[in-house]
């Protein structure tokens, strides 16, 4: 999965952002399960990217729920 830019992440309906949240979030548990278990992941900073990923499409929501302003 490519890293999501808020641009991009603004840009797609409500649907799309949360169904790209429920997969961000199923991966990032299937990566925190490997480490817990003792395994070794491909790219450990893929974590990372997904947790901030995760964090900005809970922030879009957030804007567009609340009606803030943008600042782009």
């Amino acid at each position: 999965m490519p890293f999501l830019r808020i641009k991009e992440i603004r840009e797609l309906s409500l649907d799309k952002r949360t169904e790209r949240l429920n997969e961000l979030r199923s991966e990032l548990s299937r990566l925190r399960a490997m480490v817990k278990v003792g395994g070794s992941i491909e790219n450990p900073s893929r974590i990372r990217e997904i947790k901030r990923a995760v964090a900005r499409i809970l922030t879009v929501e957030t804007e567009k729920r609340t009606g803030a302003k943008v600042k782009e």
